[in-house]
């Protein structure tokens, strides 16, 4: 290998890496592992992807890079021959309900193209069919869809009155200033319950526009304008931004459903009108994209053959990636972090573009044995366009993809960022790191299942995809529900928790109110001690070590970093350099207790606190529990808005710890972890059990699924094509049959090792 033809990384220190120096093949498929913490991303994100960015933001004349996202110095000597990069990220799309996968790909442009050129009658030009655009939205809902109206059976309760507290919605209470719009009014009996209220009066109540008042009560303010209680909610909440505060309380009250003009298909009528082939627009895009093809095919038009085939091909790229079950008008904030990187890979299938560094964040995640081999498929094609890929990773059934395998190491945090193997993936199979035994290993099947003899009995269940399922889910075990992605795994879920009668804990991987002051230490409330003990060993005032009070730094206040909002893009992210993002002022920083102050001891690894808070017994016995979920790599003030879906899950799962008698939901919680450390999880989840819980757990980790008590394994294959149950039964067992894709893929995988 010449030196032009290798990435060169020079003494790279970002974070946790100790001064590494590595060449990388250009034009090949690597590979980069280890444990989670170990420093991968601060190799390949936070170094080599970042210096790259920042080069090429560079190139543009000063007046353009005043626009552009502004990336930091790495922590690196120097990098040679680096390719531009584009980085694929997790990372979900926005959330503004407009963004559909037709929109977000290219293909609503083409579609509106299509139809202004080829349909019939014709109806106006390519704008005409866009539902965002004032010439083609439908008027009644903006474009949206759906019109959301809020539910008065959920914001008044009908049985008491005014003064009892008849209006439920936050901040209408008796006595705010709210409620005395319609007390002070004169037009109500305040001690008559709602449900007595004539006609009229419930209509003034509820729905009256704003209206002067010409014969209001004495205690009235004849200046202002009095409005019923919903348009009220609408325009002074929900249309404000006071509406941010209460989404919580808007969620419980907004009823949400397809607009009674639309139907749905958020265009106006006429535009509705114009067909190919007897569908219109909207049509279309309701297809799932095999559908959607295939209707493109079906199309003879000479004048539109070109705008066909374009269209062909980015469908095609979609469909080669597994995703050929999403409609097109799938709305983007409805897509999982794996969809959405799938779709951004496809993005680049059929680039022009080459000698490129494409950098990928862990394209495994949510992705089934049988999904995955489609994503290795795209990668290579990737490389063979004369592309460099780098992958981080710790899926053992993607890593053989690389032709060259960097494994960061030994352990995570401080203990990490040293390069514990670099070679070929063939040279990798006969070391003896973790990750290449962890690769030689055999799955290892539970061979005693525990028993059971209650069941959660699901019958008949036809939500989302699913078809007419019946399915018996055990009680007392460790169940898990495979299967590919989008066959219909969380829609089963979903139908576990609406036949639950008990409580049980849903531990999704919904955010935990993820913010940059939010961090392991503030989640597990053990923050408060810690100040308490810097407090009293320093005889202060404990307040002077928050972050959030009289401690925290006076120019970032507290952030450890100084955030830049850039109006039209991402806000620029810059560590503080008044406290180097230590948060805390210089004040606060002089106190020590242990001989470290606040920060060192935030920056500390959970691994680390454990002993150094061994007789704390309130802020050790969390951190234990965030040990037992394998989360101690994590340091006590990192913030939580860095963590992935499954580390938040897990993160949940560690205050739940020490329960009995308890049903526990979890979806993918091994999202993000190394082989070595789903040995943990494994360990935890058959603790839990034997601790008279039930799991009940979506999952693709096939050393999961083989450890369980119980398997559901649902399919074939994903939306309109899945749905139904392919096999329940011990996992050992689906091996067997010839219908259960994840028991075909497990007995696959140990064959492959044999």
């Amino acid at each position: 290998m010449t030196e032009s033809q290798s990435i060169i990384v020079h003494n790279a220190h970002q974070n946790n890496l100790k001064d590494i120096s590595l060449k990388i093949h250009k034009h090949a498929i690597t590979v980069f592992t280890g444990l989670s913490g170990a420093g991968k991303s601060s190799l390949v994100f936070d170094t080599i992807a970042a210096s790259s960015r920042r080069e090429l933001n560079e190139t543009f004349p000063s007046f353009t890079q005043q626009y552009l996202p502004k990336y930091g110095q790495p922590h690196v000597d120097k990098i040679d021959n680096l390719p531009v990069a584009i980085v694929i990220q997790q990372k979900k799309i926005g959330k503004n309900p407009r963004s559909t996968l037709a929109t977000y790909t290219g293909i609503y442009s083409l579609m509106r193209l299509l139809f202004s050129r080829a349909g019939k009658p014709f109806v106006g030009y390519s704008d005409t069919f866009s539902f965002n655009l004032p010439q083609g939205m439908c008027p009644h809902c903006q474009g949206l869809g759906y019109v959301d109206d809020i539910n008065p059976d959920k914001i008044i309760d009908y049985d008491k009155s005014l003064n009892e507290g008849a209006i439920t919605f936050v901040s209408f209470g008796p006595n705010t200033w709210r409620w005395r719009r319609y007390a002070t009014t004169g037009i109500f009996d305040n001690d008559k319950p709602i449900k007595d209220y004539s006609q009229h009066e419930l209509d003034m109540l509820l729905y009256a526009p704003q209206q002067k008042l010409t014969d209001a009560g004495p205690d009235w303010n004849n200046s202002i304008l009095y409005e019923g209680v919903i348009p009220r909610i609408k325009r002074s909440i929900i249309n404000s931004a006071e509406g941010k505060h209460h989404q919580k309380a808007i969620q419980e009250v907004v009823d949400h459903h397809a607009c009674p003009v639309c139907h749905g298909t958020k265009l106006r009528k006429p535009v509705l009108g114009c067909k190919i082939n007897d569908k219109n627009i909207a049509d279309v895009l309701q297809m799932d994209l095999v559908h959607a093809l295939e209707f493109l095919q079906s199309i003879k038009t000479p004048l539109v053959q070109g705008i066909i085939r374009e269209l062909s091909t980015k469908l095609s790229s979609l469909i080669d990636l597994g995703l050929e079950y999403l409609t097109l008008d799938r709305t983007t904030e409805t897509l999982s972090g794996g969809e959405t990187q799938r779709i951004k890979i496809a993005k680049f299938m059929n680039s022009s573009l080459v000698d490129m560094v494409y950098i990928l964040d862990e394209p495994s995640v949510g992705l089934h044995p049988k999904d995955i081999q489609l994503i290795k498929r795209a990668l290579i094609k990737l490389r063979d366009n004369g592309n460099t890929v780098l992958i981080v990773e710790h899926n053992p059934e993607l890593i053989p993809i690389a032709q060259y395998v960097v494994e960061i190491g030994p352990k995570a945090g401080a203990d990490g960022g040293h390069i514990t193997f670099n070679g070929t993936f063939a040279e990798l199979m006969k070391s003896d790191t973790i990750t290449g035994k962890g690769l030689r290993a055999k799955l290892q099947f539970n061979q005693h299942p525990r028993s059971f003899t209650k069941t959660l009995d699901l019958n008949h269940v036809s939500v989302h995809n699913l078809k007419d399922v019946s399915v018996k889910i055990p009680l007392g075990v460790e169940t898990v529900i495979s299967g590919v992605a989008g066959s219909g795994k969380s829609s089963l879920m979903q139908a576990v928790k609406d036949h639950l009668t008990e409580p049980y804990i849903d531990l999704s991987q919904d955010a935990v109110g993820a913010n940059i002051r939010a961090t392991p230490a503030t989640y597990l409330d053990i923050l408060n001690e810690i100040r308490k003990l810097f407090g009293d060993a320093n005889h202060v005032s404990r307040t002077l070590f928050s972050y959030n009070g009289k401690g925290k730094c006076p120019v970032c206040k507290g952030k450890g970093v100084v955030i830049t909002n850039m109006a039209f893009m991402d806000p620029v992210i810059q560590t503080c350099e008044a406290c180097h993002g230590k948060r805390y002022s210089d004040e606060a920083l002089q106190y020590k207790y242990q001989g470290l102050d606040i920060s060192q001891v935030l920056n500390m690894s959970i691994a680390k606190a454990i002993p150094f808070f061994a007789n704390t017994a309130k802020v050790e016995k969390p951190l234990v529990n965030m040990q037992r979920v394998g989360l101690d790599y994590l340091s006590l003030g990192q913030s939580l808005d860095t963590l992935s879906g499954g580390e938040l899950q897990r993160l949940k799962l560690a205050l739940q710890l020490n329960q009995t008698g308890k049903i526990y939901l979890l979806d993918e919680p091994t999202a993000g972890l190394h082989m070595f450390n789903v040995g943990t999880i494994i360990k935890l989840f058959k603790e839990l059990v034997a601790a008279n819980n039930t799991l009940i757990i979506v999952e693709h980790n096939i050393e999961v699924i083989s450890s369980a008590d119980w398997l559901i394994d649902v399919g074939p294959k994903a939306g309109r094509y899945g749905g139904e149950i392919l096999y329940s039964g011990t996992p050992i067992d689906s091996t067997k049959s010839q219908k259960s894709v994840t028991g075909q893929a497990m007995l696959e995988y140990n064959k492959q090792r044999n």
